[in-house]
């Protein structure tokens, strides 16, 4: 595997950015440096694309065994380079041993599904209402598709559409998160380079959203746009692509909740709670930001969590027993300590940490919260719980209704038909009884409603993503067109 990452690339070439500004990628705990990259430029893209489009047309017709063997190599040289893998997200991404590991195997889960999508490309053999007729449906690839990758979880995320297009016999460009060029897009150019990807098929283009961000989207050689990032960000995509009527898949913002209902194993949510909001420092598109507990068990739960939470280790994300890291940059840190000082101003009470040193923030427990107050209204994204009291079932429901997300959630009862019907109640994407909010699996349909994002990733309905649909029908016998042309004889 090649691991110098200093150059984007493009047609199966590494190559320097034509821009004459560069990008320096930083580790998010130390402040090192640990490279500085050129720039890409529009030229350098629209090379990237047009590279896309001629060899997406062979691929397209490629046999699926051969596109399942580049698949599986790919799975051969991932595990053969795990060390290397997980060092760089944890050191680019800020993400804690233990994530990291687990993203890693995450990822890989992905691409071992993605390796039977070559043969899941099914069509139909339909009736027709028409006598000697015979209607076929093919699935077909889309084309090129460019991927707009984020930082959080950037390998998974990333391969979470590379590795499907592949396979459905599209052909990608990639742009990372400038925070995570490397995860989240350079060294899947190494691995699919050296699992011997045909060269054109992945393109990957390291640029500034100033000089590019847009131009990825309004090109006019992708027919699909897949993005992973922020609402407002999400929407801008949204509308870009809408004007060349180009498909979308976006995974957006979520102000996930978790419900503790008064008959809640309180252990059990305690654990659950500490993991969905704490997980690589709250830096999840599916992390808890919301706790709502009954106010019968409220104090109970309160008292519950934050001793197990003050008891969670931060600071050095590459030691192994690290639970917290730190946040990608100072910005991120800055805001969720605005949003803090804000609620703190409404009367909410922090109980637990609340201080930040360069980049990592204290895990944080903070009480007293009111559904309108800024952390309850807005996505924390970082290290910060939030336990809002609720008087009945109803009560809960309506206060996580009242934003305008729906990624994920979660509910916790001990009576498993009053947890689910509650949870049906719950505008959401997804939703896990007696469990909490960051679940991912690589055959389950994973996406979100109203600001939260369109489309699904994962399974058959990635599947259904990232192809189109042909009708071909085959009239087998001389049609009678009736009066239309029997008048003319």
């Amino acid at each position: 595997m090649n691991i110098d990452f200093t150059r984007m690339y493009i047609d199966g070439e590494w190559q320097t950015g034509n821009s004459d500004k560069s990008m320096t990628n930083v580790n998010p705990f130390t402040g090192e440096e640990l490279f500085t990259i050129q720039a890409a430029t529009k030229e350098d893209l629209n090379r990237a694309y047009e590279a896309a489009s001629l060899a997406q047309e062979k691929w397209a017709n490629e046999l699926p065994q051969v596109k399942r063997a580049v698949l599986e190599k790919a799975i051969l040289v991932m595990q053969d380079n795990k060390d290397l893998i997980t060092d760089w997200i944890i050191k680019e991404s800020g993400s804690t041993f233990m994530k990291a590991q687990s993203e890693f195997q995450a990822s890989l889960n992905i691409l071992k599904e993605a390796t039977t999508y070559p043969y899941r490309m099914e069509g139909k053999i339909l009736p027709s209402q028409v006598p000697g007729k015979e209607n076929r449906v093919y699935r077909n690839p889309l084309g090129v598709i460019g991927i707009i990758s984020p930082w959080n979880f950037p390998f998974h995320l990333a391969i979470r559409s590379i590795a499907p297009a592949l396979a459905t016999g599209n052909a990608v460009v990639i742009k990372p998160a400038t925070d995570t060029p490397v995860t989240g897009g350079l060294i899947f150019a190494s691995i699919f380079e050296a699992a011997g990807l045909p060269k054109g098929l992945l393109n990957v283009i390291v640029g500034r959203g100033s000089e590019i961000g847009d131009d990825i989207v309004t090109h006019p050689t992708p027919r699909l746009i897949s993005f992973t990032g922020s609402t407002e960000v999400g929407r801008h995509i949204g509308e870009l692509a809408g004007r060349g009527l180009k498909k979308t898949a976006l995974e957006l913002g979520g102000n996930n909740a978790f419900i503790v209902l008064d008959d809640a194993n309180i252990e059990q949510a305690v654990d659950s709670a500490l993991f969905g909001k704490f997980y690589h420092q709250g830096q999840i598109c599916m992390a808890i930001n919301r706790i709502f507990v009954h106010k019968d068990i409220y104090d109970e739960f309160a008292e519950r969590f934050t001793q197990l939470a003050g008891k969670l280790k931060y600071g050095n994300p590459a030691n192994e027993d690290t639970n917290v890291g730190p946040l990608i940059n100072r910005d991120q840190v800055d805001r969720i300590l605005k949003d803090i000082e804000g609620s703190v101003e409404q009367g909410a009470k922090i109980r637990l940490g609340g201080q930040a040193n360069g980049n990592v923030l204290q895990p944080t427990v903070i009480t007293g919260v009111t559904n309108t107050m800024p952390l309850a209204e807005n996505e924390i994204f970082g290290p910060v719980a939030i336990l809002i009291p609720f008087e009945n079932d109803e009560d809960a429901i309506q206060m996580v209704n009242a934003y305008p997300y729906g990624l994920s959630g979660s509910v916790h009862s001990s009576n498993l038909e009053r947890g689910t019907q509650v949870a049906h109640k719950i505008h959401t994407g997804m939703i896990h009884v007696n469990d909490q909010s960051v679940n991912d699996e690589p055959h389950m349909p994973f996406g979100g409603e109203k600001d939260s994002g369109l489309g699904r990733f994962n399974g058959e309905w990635v599947l259904e993503e990232f192809t189109t649909l042909k009708w071909l029908s085959v009239q087998h016998n001389s049609r009678n067109y009736g009066p239309f042309i029997n008048r003319l004889k």
